[in-house]
């Protein structure tokens, strides 16, 4: 398990690993998340349309892979430059910069309207400046990743080891955000969650032996992986992303192959009742796509709050 010299004192320890300590994080962090989940997005999409512009300037690789003439490749060149003249010309964005600002007017807000639901409260969920409506989506992402740090901190008795776990529900909470958003699952997210927990199993930081993690791994990627390919080839179509494989063996390699079968059950009939009720509101997106990755977090995230000793004894009750 995960020990630190700082939290050997036992005072200490108990202040920075307790429900309400970490609920005050929880919400800082949350405030994080929010930047995370609207400005990842813009950041890959202004990334892959940089690199479809550059390619798309390179006339003779673009004869001889997709067969044009030259003449139809130096048209394509020519539309392409002054996309990619834009996207250079744009600011800096990243998760730091530009500052926080209103979508509505470009007010900056200030530190005072950025504190963690404090802000939001305290403008009355308006705009400082031209008193446009902020999403009460901002507050709630705060107020899920305070309660979901509270209850890790909780549920594992403040031991150290909540610490990987309070960081293994902010990721979930920033993909399920993202996906929910876009049907994306960004790699540079998933993959590290996965290599966290199959090192933290093999350090011996979280409760999940290396073995158990990484058959998790090599199931839950296989699993989703053999799904998709077996719908693909029965109807021709994409029933899923690859980043849902991805996140599945990211969850095998934290909680262990053995609660893949309840995380994967939660995050069907979770994901079949939501997909059923925006069916029946008209709330289906083009394409009556459902993302399946807010889910697969959200069941994940049961498993390890229900606790995945109590779970195996409901799996393989005692002789």
């Amino acid at each position: 398990m995960l020990r630190d010299p700082i939290l050997r004192d036992p005072i200490l320890r108990e202040i920075l690993l307790s429900p309400a300590f970490l609920a005050v994080i929880g919400l800082c962090v949350g405030s994080f998340l929010n930047v995370v989940i609207f400005r990842t997005p813009v950041m890959l999409h202004r990334e892959w349309l940089s690199e479809c512009a550059e390619q798309m300037t390179r006339t003779d690789e673009l004869q001889r892979y997709t067969g044009i003439d030259a003449a139809q490749a130096g048209h394509l060149a020519e539309a392409a430059t002054p996309m990619g003249e834009a996207l250079a010309a744009q600011p800096p964005f990243s998760l730091l910069r530009p500052a926080s600002r209103c979508p509505h007017c470009g007010h900056q807000l200030r530190w005072h309207e950025n504190l963690p639901l404090l802000g939001w409260l305290r403008l009355g969920g308006k705009c400082a400046s031209c008193k446009a409506p902020i999403s009460a989506r901002y507050p709630f992402i705060e107020l899920l990743t305070g309660a979901l740090f509270a209850a890790i901190a909780w549920r594992l008795d403040s031991e150290p080891v909540a610490l990987l776990y309070c960081g293994f529900a902010a990721t979930l909470v920033a993909l399920a955000g993202i996906d929910w958003d876009t049907t994306l699952l960004p790699d540079h997210i998933n993959q590290p969650l996965l290599w966290a927990g199959l090192l933290g199993a093999f350090l011996g930081w979280i409760p999940v032996t290396p073995n158990d993690a990484f058959i998790g791994a090599v199931i839950g990627y296989l699993s989703l992986w053999s799904i998709y390919w077996g719908y693909k080839l029965l109807t021709g179509k994409d029933g899923m992303g690859h980043g849902d494989f991805k996140l599945l063996a990211a969850l095998g390699a934290w909680l262990g192959w053995q609660m893949l079968i309840p995380v994967a059950l939660c995050a069907s009939l979770v994901g079949a009742l939501v997909g059923l009720a925006m069916k029946f509101n008209g709330g289906l997106r083009e394409g009556n796509v459902v993302p399946f990755g807010p889910f697969l977090a959200g069941g994940g995230l049961a498993v390890l709050l229900v606790g995945p000793a109590r779970i195996a004894t409901w799996l393989i009750p005692p002789a």
